[in-house]
Protein backbone atom coordinates (compact mmCIF):
# COMPACT_ATOMS: atom_id res chain seq x y z
CA UNK A 1 0.00 0.00 0.00
CA UNK A 2 1.77 3.28 -0.90
CA UNK A 3 1.47 6.23 1.54
CA UNK A 4 2.29 9.86 1.67
CA UNK A 5 2.86 11.40 4.45
CA UNK A 6 3.25 15.67 5.24
CA UNK A 7 5.33 17.23 7.45
CA UNK A 8 6.32 20.95 8.08
CA UNK A 9 3.68 23.93 7.21
CA UNK A 10 2.19 26.10 9.97
CA UNK A 11 1.18 29.84 10.75
CA UNK A 12 4.02 32.20 9.05
CA UNK A 13 4.47 36.10 8.44
CA UNK A 14 5.03 37.19 4.91
CA UNK A 15 8.35 37.55 3.83
CA UNK A 16 9.25 33.64 5.64
CA UNK A 17 10.54 30.40 4.45
CA UNK A 18 8.56 27.03 5.06
CA UNK A 19 9.76 23.86 3.92
CA UNK A 20 7.45 21.14 2.97
CA UNK A 21 8.26 17.27 3.39
CA UNK A 22 6.69 14.65 1.83
CA UNK A 23 7.83 10.48 3.13
CA UNK A 24 6.87 7.70 0.78
CA UNK A 25 6.22 4.23 1.43
CA UNK A 26 5.16 0.89 0.09
CA UNK A 27 7.32 1.41 -2.82
CA UNK A 28 10.52 2.64 -4.02
CA UNK A 29 9.91 6.65 -4.84
CA UNK A 30 12.25 6.25 -7.94
CA UNK A 31 9.06 4.65 -9.80
CA UNK A 32 7.14 8.05 -9.42
CA UNK A 33 6.67 11.42 -10.64
CA UNK A 34 5.80 13.53 -7.47
CA UNK A 35 3.98 16.98 -7.20
CA UNK A 36 2.80 19.58 -4.82
CA UNK A 37 -0.67 20.89 -5.26
CA UNK A 38 -2.46 23.37 -3.09
CA UNK A 39 -5.85 24.24 -2.10
CA UNK A 40 -6.89 27.99 -0.78
CA UNK A 41 -10.83 27.67 0.18
CA UNK A 42 -13.41 28.20 -2.37
CA UNK A 43 -11.00 27.57 -4.79
CA UNK A 44 -9.88 24.08 -6.84
CA UNK A 45 -6.62 22.29 -6.02
CA UNK A 46 -3.90 24.04 -8.31
CA UNK A 47 -0.50 22.84 -9.42
CA UNK A 48 2.32 24.32 -7.50
CA UNK A 49 5.34 22.14 -8.62
CA UNK A 50 6.10 18.74 -9.88
CA UNK A 51 9.29 16.52 -10.66
CA UNK A 52 10.42 13.66 -12.77
CA UNK A 53 11.26 10.00 -11.47
CA UNK A 54 14.88 10.70 -11.21
CA UNK A 55 15.12 14.19 -10.09
CA UNK A 56 16.16 15.67 -13.57
CA UNK A 57 13.19 17.65 -14.27
CA UNK A 58 11.52 19.98 -12.84
CA UNK A 59 8.00 22.35 -13.09
CA UNK A 60 6.62 24.88 -11.16
CA UNK A 61 3.20 27.16 -11.41
CA UNK A 62 3.00 30.77 -12.09
CA UNK A 63 3.47 31.56 -8.17
CA UNK A 64 5.76 29.20 -7.40
CA UNK A 65 7.95 30.20 -10.01
CA UNK A 66 11.15 31.86 -8.28
CA UNK A 67 10.23 31.09 -5.03
CA UNK A 68 9.74 27.70 -4.44
CA UNK A 69 12.43 24.78 -4.48
CA UNK A 70 11.06 21.27 -5.36
CA UNK A 71 13.49 18.63 -4.77
CA UNK A 72 13.77 15.05 -3.88
CA UNK A 73 15.75 11.84 -2.73
CA UNK A 74 15.09 8.46 -3.79
CA UNK A 75 17.73 7.00 -1.41
CA UNK A 76 15.62 8.04 1.66
CA UNK A 77 12.21 8.33 -0.35
CA UNK A 78 11.61 11.86 -0.28
CA UNK A 79 10.36 14.77 -1.51
CA UNK A 80 10.80 18.20 -0.27
CA UNK A 81 9.28 21.83 -0.94
CA UNK A 82 11.10 24.51 -0.05
CA UNK A 83 8.95 28.05 0.28
CA UNK A 84 10.95 31.45 0.01
CA UNK A 85 9.42 35.12 -0.06
CA UNK A 86 5.69 33.51 1.41
CA UNK A 87 2.97 36.00 0.49
CA UNK A 88 -0.76 35.91 2.18
CA UNK A 89 -1.85 34.74 -1.54
CA UNK A 90 -0.01 31.39 -0.65
CA UNK A 91 -2.33 30.79 2.04
CA UNK A 92 -3.50 27.50 1.49
CA UNK A 93 -3.67 23.32 2.20
CA UNK A 94 -0.47 22.05 0.34
CA UNK A 95 -0.95 18.39 -0.83
CA UNK A 96 2.17 15.84 -1.94
CA UNK A 97 1.04 13.62 -4.69
CA UNK A 98 2.60 10.99 -6.39
CA UNK A 99 2.10 9.26 -10.12
CA UNK A 100 3.27 6.13 -11.71
CA UNK A 101 4.68 8.39 -14.40
CA UNK A 102 8.00 9.56 -15.30
CA UNK A 103 8.13 12.71 -15.58
CA UNK A 104 5.88 15.32 -13.83
CA UNK A 105 2.38 16.31 -14.94
CA UNK A 106 0.33 19.50 -13.73
CA UNK A 107 -3.09 17.74 -13.68
CA UNK A 108 -4.61 16.48 -10.21
CA UNK A 109 -6.29 13.56 -12.13
CA UNK A 110 -2.78 11.74 -13.43
CA UNK A 111 -1.28 11.36 -9.42
CA UNK A 112 -2.73 8.42 -7.78
CA UNK A 113 -1.68 8.82 -4.50
CA UNK A 114 -1.91 11.81 -2.59
CA UNK A 115 -0.84 12.94 0.98
CA UNK A 116 -2.71 14.05 4.10
CA UNK A 117 -2.50 17.80 3.41
CA UNK A 118 -0.54 20.51 5.61
CA UNK A 119 -1.88 23.76 5.90
CA UNK A 120 0.20 26.82 5.59
CA UNK A 121 -1.11 29.98 6.93
CA UNK A 122 1.05 33.40 5.63
CA UNK A 123 0.29 36.62 7.75
CA UNK A 124 0.63 40.12 6.38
Amino acid sequence: QVQLVQSGGGLVQAGDSVRLSCAVSGVPVSMLAMGWFHQAPGKEREFVAGISRNGARTAYGDLARGRFTLSRDNAKNTLTLQMNSLQPEDTAVYYCAAAPLFAANDLAEKYAYWGQGTQVTVSS
